[in-house]
């Protein structure tokens, strides 16, 4: 949602999960991604759609993931 408020609706974000290692996600503004609190995978939100492919998650600089 590109008017300032949630990429995703509150309840939906509390049920998803990362992908790659189950972590929990949480929303990061700008460039839009869920981002998991694990690993470190940024899920790109595009055009007010998560995309929750692990092929299409940036990956940390450092290399951590899981």
């Amino acid at each position: 949602m590109t008017d300032g408020g949630p990429l995703v609706p509150p309840k939906l974000l509390a049920i998803m999960q990362c992908p790659a290692c189950t972590g929990a996600l949480s929303e990061r503004p700008d460039p839009p991604a869920l981002v998991c609190s694990d690993c470190g995978r940024a899920y790109p939100v595009r055009d007010g759609i998560p995309v929750m492919l692990i092929e299409e998650a940036d990956v940390p600089a450092d290399g951590h993931t899981a």
